[in-house]
C-alpha cells in the first residue's frame, strides 16, 4: 500500500475571531479547527485532509485580506464537540453524538509568512488565476489548493 500524496488546503478565519498569531501562540501552536458549518467544507476536512497536509492560513473579512502564515493538518478528522454544546455559537440541535454531523481537524502553525500575501497580490499572480479563493462568490472556509498554487503563494510570501 503506497502512502497518500500530500495535499494542500486554504483555511479562512477572520483575524478578529482567530488570527494566525492566535494559532502561533496556542499551546503546541495547535488548535482544533472548530465551527465549520458548511457541508462542502466539512467534506473536505472529513474526506480530503490528511495529517501532514499543507495549510495556507488566510485572513478574511479584513482589509487587507490575505495569507498570513503556513500550517499543517495535525490530526485525523474527529467530531466537533461544539455541535453538542448548547452554549456554543456552533451548537447544532439536530446533530446526534451517535452520528455527528460536523467534524474537524487540528491545525498546527508551521511558519509566519515573512511577507503577508494580500488578496490583490494573489489576484495579480498569473499562476494563481484558477485558485479557488479568487473565484467570485467563493466563500468556503476550507478549500483545496494545488501544489503549484502552494508553491506560488510561498514564493509571494518570501519563502
Amino acid at each position: 500500500m503506497s502512502a497518500r500524496p500530500q495535499a494542500f488546503w486554504l483555511v479562512k478565519s477572520e483575524p478578529t475571531v482567530f488570527s494566525f498569531d492566535d494559532l502561533w501562540k496556542a499551546k503546541g501552536r495547535r488548535t482544533a479547527w472548530e465551527g465549520v458549518r458548511n457541508y462542502q467544507a466539512r467534506n473536505s476536512m472529513r474526506d480530503g485532509m490528511g495529517v501532514g497536509d499543507g495549510v495556507l492560513f488566510y485572513h478574511s473579512s479584513t482589509d487587507p485580506a490575505g495569507v498570513a502564515g503556513f500550517a499543517e493538518v495535525a490530526s485525523k478528522p474527529y467530531p466537533d464537540a461544539t455541535q453538542f454544546d448548547p452554549r456554543s455559537p456552533y451548537f447544532d440541535a439536530a446533530s446526534k453524538r451517535e452520528s455527528p454531523t460536523w467534524i474537524l481537524v487540528d491545525v498546527r502553525a508551521l511558519e509566519r509568512a515573512p511577507s503577508f500575501v494580500t488578496l490583490d497580490e494573489l489576484r495579480a499572480a498569473k499562476e494563481l488565476a484558477e485558485m479557488g479563493v479568487l473565484r467570485r462568490g467563493n466563500r468556503l472556509s476550507v478549500q483545496p489548493v494545488t501544489a503549484a498554487e502552494w508553491r506560488a503563494v510561498r514564493r509571494l510570501a518570501g519563502l
